[in-house]
């Protein structure tokens, strides 16, 4: 009689939950037999149950987008894009290849050298402005700490005529190690003889 309730039971259990359960037969017998032995409950699960497997899943997943967030933005591209927003269509494409191989590189390592001393906190804190300033002013982005908005770094663009020579791009930068007031150079890209277009035109 036993052994025919629990096939029925089994079955009953089959067919409502449309086989997406399968009983254990262990189960049904521990329970006719009115005993279980939870040492052999304890062996025989070796996984954990569905509900803590998917609790710890979703949690692994929240610390992964935690550490994901935690993580330093990517100043290079952001800087770079900046540049060129600030370059515009018609300044842009006549100064973009002598900008990336004489300027860029020394703005990066001018990066990378005044980010290097800050600590894991401050780091992961960094921006980037947007919306370089157009007309003639020199402002091309600044990096900046987020929970505080004080300026780390100040990179600019100075249009300078130079008589007999022309009109050049001076490119520099300041730093908050002496309160933005040194000029630190990073080079010089040449225009022509005519006045140039202003920025983000």
């Amino acid at each position: 009689m036993k052994k025919w309730f629990q096939k029925a039971m089994v079955s009953a259990v089959a067919v409502v939950t449309l086989g997406l359960v399968s009983p254990s037969h262990a189960f049904w017998e521990g329970i006719f037999e009115g005993h279980t032995n939870s040492k052999t409950q304890m062996e025989g699960n070796t996984s954990e149950p569905t509900t803590l497997v998917a609790y710890a899943s979703e949690q692994r997943t929240i610390e992964q987008i935690d550490q994901i967030d935690e993580q330093p933005i990517d100043l290079t591209e952001i800087a770079r894009q900046q540049a060129y927003a600030k370059f515009g269509a018609k300044i842009g494409p006549k100064i973009q290849e002598d900008f990336d191989t004489l300027i860029f590189p020394k703005m990066q390592e001018a990066i990378d050298m005044t980010v290097a001393r800050l600590n894991d906190e401050d780091l992961s804190n960094l921006a980037i402005t947007e919306n370089p300033s157009g007309n003639y002013s020199e402002k091309i982005f600044n990096v900046y700490n987020r929970n505080t908005h004080e300026d780390i770094i100040r990179f600019h663009v100075r249009t300078e005529n130079r008589p007999m020579d022309g009109f050049y791009y001076n490119f520099h930068y300041h730093t908050y190690d002496d309160g933005f007031v040194t000029h630190y150079d990073l080079g010089d890209i040449y225009w022509s003889k005519n006045t140039p277009p202003k920025w983000l035109s």
